[in-house]
């Protein structure tokens, strides 16, 4: 089987494969390859490399590694990008549309200019679409994207200082949901767990199956536990799950004392009632 290459369209993009033929192409080269936009120029992500045994997707040839005129090409269409969308912005005020415009974009062979825009509802652009066509004597489309891909588009620095993960290297958003925030113990404050876009932030599925396995060999809050070396009995009222440690109260004499144990220090007697669990959950 043909080698294969992961290539992106732009910086956010989604990876698609292609087959580099008999062209020596490396990492971070640019390769020119017909799509169903027509003709476009893309960055060498990954490879050349061997597809995996169960790969059975047909794969295109690259038309050929991008020369200077190509890559010249290709910087003037990002500059005609900005005259594009300062136009489209003012013919949105013209119409009154409520509408804001996130990017435009050139295709590599002109054939098309896409615009990226977020609305709250639907939005009737086809008088837009009718003046853009005349102004730019090209084929227009107007694509209506979500937050999350505005800012995966626009980028930004999330709470951690770095730039955002969408932004650099995500090629897909994965599902991230509420559970994966309780599973890591962290606070449920919707200003702390979520991201620039306002939607849960991606990064919570990054360590989801380290958790999981972890939390698997852990007792949950409110669950009683003995500890082996003493055959002391306690009830659990925290955990520190990347730590490996649990805080428990035992009873000595007529007071209730914190013990921290390791958590193969202890082995579990009673899990906690479906009812406790949901009123602490409620807390």
């Amino acid at each position: 089987m043909s080698r294969i290459i992961s290539v992106r369209f732009n910086t956010t993009g989604k990876l698609y494969f292609f087959d580099p033929g008999e062209y020596e192409v490396e990492k971070g080269g640019h390769v020119i390859v017909e799509t169903s936009r027509g003709v476009e120029y893309g960055t060498i992500v990954d490879g050349p490399r061997d597809p995996d045994e169960n790969w059975n997707k047909p794969i295109k040839q690259i038309l050929r590694p991008a020369n200077e005129e190509d890559e010249e090409r290709y910087r003037y269409n990002k500059e005609k990008e900005k005259d594009a969308f300062r136009l489209c912005k003012e013919k949105i005020r013209e119409h009154g549309l409520d509408m804001k415009l996130i990017d435009a974009e050139y295709t590599f062979d002109n054939s098309k200019i896409l615009f990226y825009f977020t609305a709250d509802g639907r939005v009737d652009f086809r008088e837009l679409v009718r003046d853009l066509a005349s102004a730019f004597k090209t084929r227009i489309e107007l694509r209506q994207i979500g937050v999350r891909d505005e800012t995966k588009i626009i980028g930004g620095y999330g709470g951690c200082g770095r730039p955002l993960c969408c932004h650099i290297y995500l090629s897909d958003f994965a599902p991230v949901s509420i559970r994966m925030a309780k599973e890591q113990n962290l606070s449920l404050n919707p200003t702390k767990i979520s991201g620039v876009c306002g939607r849960l932030m991606c990064c919570l599925k990054n360590e989801e199956d380290v958790y999981e396995e972890l939390n698997r060999m852990m007792p949950g809050v409110g669950d009683v536990v003995e500890v082996l070396d003493d055959g002391a009995q306690g009830e659990v009222i925290s955990v520190n799950i990347l730590r490996q440690t649990i805080r428990i109260t035992v009873m000595n004499g007529d007071e209730k004392e914190a013990r921290e144990c390791r958590a193969d220090e202890i082995k579990l007697v009673q899990k906690r009632s479906r009812k406790k669990a949901q009123n602490q959950a409620n807390q």
